[in-house]
């Protein structure tokens, strides 16, 4: 049995060390212990303030020379007559102290073998691969079995035998561990001014790879890693050794920090508290007021935020079509309504959100780009925002500043809630079951009065179709409102604080578990309400010279369903009730009258949002045609002006209007002017 260098605390021998190490894994870690060997396991995880407690100077020595304890911990383990045979069992410590703490940006040569704590965000991450850790050697002349031990990057052979032969040995055995490498990147909110991120290299090894915390360290999580750091030979290009070396962190324990919903842990006592906030008759409203306390009024924006924290039930058929279950808004609003104070606040409340912005986003930043990287070698995937924050929230802001190209990049992300990449020799597709907030400004920065709002977005058609969502927030004088919000503001300035009904912890953990526990499912009365509705909004588009226009389409119907199946996880019910409908309704119908309202006709035509020309001036365009087409047949190909003008007239079509869509058909080709005064078509 290999012993631990003659290093140990004050003076003890590595016999000594080995024992006070049995005595404390006997007194504080013997039921666990027995516990992990019973299951399997080939780790036991110790907290460093009880090895502390029991012995300063181990615990000391443990953050200098942490090879030393940490072996010693291992061979004591294997002194416990224990049921199986341990071939290879490893401690990993958890709970270190503040002053272990480093930043990725702080480590210096000084810190080279010692145990450090740091955190940071996993940006890329490699394959999982077996390494040699040791490898039996046979002399051939003598038969005398040799074992080397590989800690470098080289396989190693033994240089020679008691025998006096040197070289050509045979392999007879290796022994395996399966590693990983991964690259941590610094938190965010630890930058300052315009620093940019640093990268540290992280070396994973046997149960640290295995598939259940594979899941843990996907890129995009954050984690706390506890390690050893240790030190890298760069080669030179001509074969030699750099004076230079890299650095890379050997992980003893790793803890994710930001779960997602779904991996957030509810006591027995927590458990008890939702499920009495859950039987309150004003859950609703208490969450409404509590979901954004600090801004001011926008109660129907907040009551679809409060849903879309909980969203819909994602849905995959037996035909293998996916019905996602996230809902998607956008806030339209003028400068200063608290827009992105919004955002923030819900980046804040849901465990794994992201916050971006329009103009500092790319389509690669927001999705997924392929990089060239050296650490791993080769090319490596590196995910976007949407695809980090994977069964969370992202928030984007001033979604109006991205370019086009980069805003067409999001359409897979929000209705299929896939990434799909083909670049270099990488073609993958990344899940991205993100549920998105965005926010952007009017196409003049602030809203026309005079003109109508579908107008005045400023976003491509394909994308505005996506929000199940959009609330229009215009800022318009109002004594007696200005008053409420002025005297709330300054309120606010003076406390420091508002008060919100229901904890923001306590929040997150309600909705966290409705996510994982109810699923609720359509009653048929709740069934027959939303029918109802879409029925009736379908026929009351609308009639224009025998051309209707499209007050709803399906796509509105399934948010409908998203929206019900929200207000009954709120009430932790597994059942959607007609009330649920009902508040679903209300929310799409509020959103609808606000945005695709036609001013003409006093009817919703979804067109004004969901395209590019709305309903009543496309049924004009081909009114326009029809004329063309009969006044060819009676004059011929050339068509005086004046005719199309006096026949539109006669229809009720101004001369102003005809002229613009003359010019429209023109546009696009399907009528020419061949002399002054006269179109044909083409």
């Amino acid at each position: 049995m290999p012993e631990p260098a003659q290093t140990a605390p004050e003076g003890l021998t590595a016999t000594q060390l080995i024992d006070q190490c049995k005595d404390f894994l006997e007194k504080n870690y013997y039921a666990e212990l027995l516990e992990r060997v019973r299951k399997g396991d080939q780790f036991l995880s110790i907290d460093f303030q009880v090895l502390s407690s029991y012995d300063p100077s181990i615990s000391d020595t443990l953050l200098d020379h942490p090879e030393e304890v940490l072996k010693a911990l291992e061979l004591a383990v294997k002194e416990f007559d224990l049921p199986k045979e341990l071939t290879r069992f490893t401690i990993r410590v958890r709970n270190l102290p503040q002053s272990a703490y480093i930043m990725i940006r702080n480590v210096r040569a000084q810190h080279l073998g010692k145990f450090i704590l740091t955190e940071g965000v996993v940006r890329q991450k490699s394959d999982v691969r077996p390494q040699v850790t040791t490898a039996k050697f046979e002399c051939p002349s003598c038969g005398n079995t040799l074992s080397v031990l590989q800690l470098d990057t080289h396989f190693k052979e033994p240089t020679r035998c008691s025998c006096g032969r040197k070289g050509k040995f045979r392999l007879i055995s290796k022994e395996l561990v399966d590693f990983q490498g991964i690259v941590l990147e610094e938190v965010p909110e630890q930058l300052e001014g315009g620093e940019q991120a640093k990268r540290m290299n992280v070396l994973l090894r046997n149960d640290l790879v295995s598939p259940m915390t594979e899941k843990r360290t996907n890129p995009g999580s954050r984690l706390k890693i506890t390690g050893q750091i240790k030190e890298v030979p760069i080669i030179l290009r001509t074969g030699g050794q750099s004076t230079k070396f890299d650095l890379l962190i050997e992980a003893n324990n790793v803890e994710p920090i930001e779960e997602d919903f779904m991996d957030l842990i509810i006591t027995p006592e927590e458990l008890l508290d939702i499920k009495k906030l859950s039987e309150d008759p004003k859950i609703y409203e208490r969450m409404v007021a509590s979901v954004a306390p600090s801004i001011y009024g926008h109660d129907k924006i907040k009551e679809a935020l409060v849903l879309q924290l909980l969203g819909g039930c994602r849905k995959i058929r037996d035909d293998g079509v996916i019905n996602r279950g996230d809902m998607h808004i956008l806030l339209l609003g003028d400068p200063g309504a608290a827009k992105s104070q919004m955002l923030k606040r819900m980046a804040h409340v849901a465990p794994k959100a992201r916050y971006v912005t329009g103009r500092g986003a790319s389509g690669a930043g927001l999705t997924a780009t392929v990089v060239k990287d050296e650490f791993l070698q080769g090319w490596s995937l590196e995910a976007g925002a949407l695809v980090l924050a994977n069964k969370g929230l992202c928030c984007i802001d001033e979604l109006d500043k991205m370019s086009k190209e980069d805003s067409w990049s999001m359409h897979e992300a929000l209705e299929q809630q896939t990434v799909s990449i083909s670049k270099a020799n990488i073609q993958a597709t990344l899940h991205a079951e993100t549920t998105v907030l965005a926010a952007a400004n009017p196409k003049l920065g602030r809203f026309d009065p005079y003109d109508v709002i579908a107008n005045q977005i400023n976003l491509p058609v394909t994308l505005i179709n996506r929000f199940d969502l959009i609330f229009p927030i215009k800022d318009l004088p109002d004594p007696a409102k200005d008053e409420r919000m002025a005297s709330f503001i300054l309120k606010l300035h003076q406390t420091n604080a508002q008060a919100s009904e229901i904890p923001t912890k306590m929040i997150r953990k309600y909705v966290a578990y409705a996510k994982q526990k109810i699923h609720p499912k359509l009653t048929d009365q709740a069934i027959e309400e939303l029918k109802e509705y879409y029925i009736k909004m379908r026929s009351s588009g609308s009639q224009d010279k025998g051309h209707k226009s499209i007050a709803i389409s399906a796509r509105q119907l399934e948010g409908l369903v998203r929206l019900s199946e929200a207000s009954a996880k709120l009430r932790l019910s597994d059942k959607v009730l007609k009330k649920d409908a009902r508040k679903a309704i209300e929310l799409m119908d509020y959103c609808l009258r606000q945005i695709a309202l036609d001013e003409e006709t006093g009817a919703i035509d979804i067109d004004r949002i969901g395209a590019e020309i709305p309903a009543s001036q496309r049924n004009r365009i081909i009114l326009i045609k029809e004329l063309l087409t009969e006044l060819e047949r009676s004059i011929g190909k050339t068509i005086p002006l004046e005719d199309l003008t006096k026949a539109a007239h006669d229809k009720g079509i101004a001369e102003a209007e005809v002229e613009e869509i003359i010019q429209k058909l023109k546009r696009s080709g399907d009528v020419f002017e061949p002399r002054r005064g006269f179109i044909s078509k083409i």
